[in-house]
């Protein structure tokens, strides 16, 4: 596991559970996330080393909202109430669903702001112009073989910046449609 990343564990986990149970798998596209947020388990809510993997498992597989929340439901259920990490950690796994489905490959962090890389193939030149009615002079644009934009956030504190771009990647998948 520590040889390919814990994602790719999972996904290679959930890829071989599938075909043992006879069914196909679709390639999806793996989303890279780069944000500079404190989003993890720590020691002090879950002890237990394997409970732990397990629920960052339960996370990386989550594919829907109804996922998201039946697995948000189980953590409070069996731990109580999420520091603000695990919430942090959670947030960034409906970010990963809300930018599969925006057609976005990368999020990176830049200061007070994010740069979303786009698929090219699936990129609409008219989102742009929906994006700039709505978010006026916080975007910019850069076309080119790989387009991308960056977002100025506005929100100062973790969990709220982490809504403003779920808030965004869900305007972008809307507005492409």
């Amino acid at each position: 596991m520590e040889q390919v990343g814990y994602d790719t564990y999972c996904k290679l986990l959930d890829e071989v559970m599938k075909e043992m149970q006879g069914i196909e798998t679709v390639e999806e596209q793996d989303i890279q996330i780069d944000l500079s947020f404190s989003s993890y388990i720590p020691e002090e809510y879950i002890e237990n080393s394997s409970q732990k993997i397990e629920i960052y498992q339960d996370i990386a597989l989550c594919r829907t909202e109804e996922d998201i929340q039946n697995v948000t439901d189980e953590i409070i259920d069996r731990y109580g109430t999420m520091p603000k990490e695990v919430e942090n950690l959670i947030e960034i796994a409906r970010i990963k669903n809300l930018a599969r489905k925006a057609n976005v490959l990368k999020i990176s962090q830049k200061k007070d702001g994010i740069v979303l890389l786009y698929d090219s193939h699936k990129f609409e030149m008219t989102l742009i112009d929906k994006m700039v009615k709505k978010y006026n002079r916080r975007i910019r644009f850069s076309p080119g073989r790989d387009p991308y934009i960056t977002l100025q956030l506005e929100k100062k504190i973790e969990l709220e910046k982490l809504k403003e771009i779920e808030e965004f990647l869900q305007f972008s998948s809307t507005s492409n449609q």
